[in-house]
């Protein structure tokens, strides 16, 4: 398999390797506070390239949330390329967590920054954000093709305020977050072995079962570690989708910063207690 490969055939092989942990790298002002590092770019830089050299070479996905580096400016961006830069390097795949929503040639904009191979901040893959539309993501569907890229985007939210949305009843009588799976696996049909059309459904949202999450692509599931869910929750959630779970853990594995070890027996642990939790379903 190939660097040119699609993102679902990469990252099915990833997390066939390494286990299906995706580990955040969320360097807000507290953790960088709890690590003993200034709140500033020698402090992002520090914090973000000790995560990398940590865990970048042993894990599926790394996830870094965009506005944690632009934040800092151009010089938080410039950090925010290193980081790509170096994890990509170390084997594991990118998921940039910029969650870019509009339309038209913004939407285009937005996609030519993250998922064109020539951009400074090329990911393997781009979080997006659905409620403009699903024909409004057009521009960084039709890119992600071209670029062997993926993305995840917003259907299941964990935050308090999604429902309002994403469980709105459509005229069709279908919920709008149903809407957005149903749009997702039409973009998977027929990939093999896994399509690149995910969606994020968090671990924390409770009984799924009203829902087809088999859209033949990836669930990213941020919600493991400190917001509460564990990686035993995971197939009572998910079900039979469990084996396309990429859970995502980030403070639960960043408060052992800054120290590397502890940050990869964290890792570690979490990857054991995913993979027996999935092994049996």
């Amino acid at each position: 398999m190939s660097a040119n490969d699609p993102f679902g055939a990469r990252l099915r092989r990833a997390m066939d390797e390494r286990g299906p942990l995706c580990v955040g790298i969320d360097p807000h002002a507290s953790l960088l506070a709890a690590w003993g590092l200034d709140d500033d770019v020698k402090g992002l830089e520090r914090f973000s390239r000790t995560v990398v050299e940590a865990i970048a070479d042993r894990v599926a996905v790394v996830k870094p949330q965009s506005a944690f580096f632009e934040r800092f400016g151009s010089r938080g961006v410039a950090v925010l390329e290193r980081t790509v830069e170096e994890t990509r390097a170390a084997g594991a795949l990118v998921v940039m967590d910029a969650k870019r929503g509009d339309i038209g040639s913004t939407m285009a904009g937005y996609a030519e920054a993250f998922l064109h191979k020539d951009a400074p901040l090329f990911s393997d893959a781009l979080t997006v954000s659905p409620y403009l539309g699903y024909g409004s993501l057009a521009p960084a569907v039709e890119l992600a093709r071209e670029n062997g890229a993926g993305l995840f985007v917003l259907a299941l939210t964990s935050n308090p305020e999604g429902p309002e949305v994403q469980h709105a009843v459509r005229a069709d009588g279908r919920t709008v977050a149903a809407t957005v799976l149903a749009h997702l696996a039409a973009e998977n049909a027929g990939a093999e072995p896994l399509g690149s059309f995910g969606a994020v459904v968090g671990a924390t949202v409770g009984d799924l079962s009203s829902y087809d999450l088999a859209i033949n692509g990836p669930l990213l599931a941020p919600g493991v570690g400190a917001q509460g869910a564990t990686p035993a929750d995971l197939p009572a959630v998910f079900g039979r989708a469990v084996g396309n779970v990429v859970p995502n853990v980030s403070r639960g594995v960043l408060r052992h910063g800054p120290d590397t070890a502890a940050l990869r027996a964290a890792t570690a642990e979490f990857a054991r207690e995913i993979r027996a939790a999935v092994a049996g379903v």
